[in-house]
């Protein structure tokens, strides 16, 4: 009985860590993953305009990317995650 206790202490544990992890390192709307994204766009020298932000509905977030002209994929350069619960 010990033993099926620990286990699930140790897994109620885990559960708590990845909640905390997920809810303190997002930002806390799209409407600031965006702010952010474009603000770190503005860095970059964007005068051949091959970067950009984009949002992605599926995964919650913003990403920032380099695009090709040669038909490659695009390379990703950092993403933004938000908070959507």
């Amino acid at each position: 009985m010990k033993i099926v206790n620990l286990i699930f202490q140790v897994f109620f544990m885990l559960v708590l860590a990845l909640l905390l992890i997920y809810f303190f390192t997002g930002y806390d709307s799209a409407f600031e993953a965006d702010q952010y994204c474009h603000s770190y766009l503005s860095s970059y020298d964007n005068l051949s305009g091959n970067y950009d932000c984009d949002h992605d509905t599926e995964t919650h977030q913003w990403i920032l990317y380099e695009s090709n002209e040669n038909r490659e994929p695009a390379k990703i350069i950092k993403k933004f995650r938000y908070k959507f619960l």
